[in-house]
């Protein structure tokens, strides 16, 4: 069940150029992990991990943080899906590759303008769409409380080739690669 600890251990010891992106029109960084950007800008604490949480399953990390902080991009990518639900709230999806990345709760609101759906968060100063591409690091929405939420944080999840991995053991590679490199590291506990 754990096959994706193996690709992505190979994919990190190989050094793959420009991973996990693919085939878009920005350039993306070249060197690994180190070049992804913690989604969070004013992160609280991790509330809840991934995993079994009583008799359901969390397919994603919660990131606590101030309602109305920003959310940043993981990796370039472009914007697949931007809808509302009772349970996620408002939701963001971005591909980035054979990777997708999962924002949800989020501030605002989706709503259809002439058949393609934006994100609406007034005072955001953002202007997110289906279909648009986004920078690593890029402002992608605001911490909010929509959908099913006892309080204010982003709920983050990964997909790679259609199977949920644990945004966690990103994170904690994230991490390492940026201390073997002597990069700068945000102050966030994992």
């Amino acid at each position: 069940m754990r096959w994706w600890r193996g690709v992505i251990g190979l994919l990190v010891m190989a050094g793959v150029s420009g991973w996990p992106g693919s085939s878009q029109p920005q350039s993306v960084a070249t060197g690994g992990w180190h070049q992804a950007s913690f989604p969070v800008e004013q992160f609280v604490s991790y509330t809840s991990p991934f995993g079994p949480r009583g008799e359901e399953f969390h397919y994603g990390l919660d990131i606590a943080a101030p309602e109305g902080s920003y959310i940043r991009n993981w990796w370039v990518g472009q914007v697949v899906e931007v809808s509302q639900d009772g349970l996620c709230g408002t939701t963001l999806i971005i591909a980035s590759g054979r990777w997708r990345h999962i924002y949800c709760h989020l501030r605002g609101r989706a709503v259809a303008v002439k058949g393609v759906n934006y994100l609406d968060d007034p005072g955001s100063g953002l202007v997110i769409r289906e279909g648009q591409w986004v920078a690593t690091g890029a402002r992608v929405g605001r911490v909010g409380m929509t959908g099913r939420t006892t309080g204010p944080h982003l709920h983050w999840g990964l997909k790679y080739d259609g199977g949920w991995i644990d945004p966690a053991t990103i994170l904690r590679v994230m991490y390492s690669q940026r201390r073997a490199q002597n990069s700068p590291l945000p102050k966030v506990g994992l």
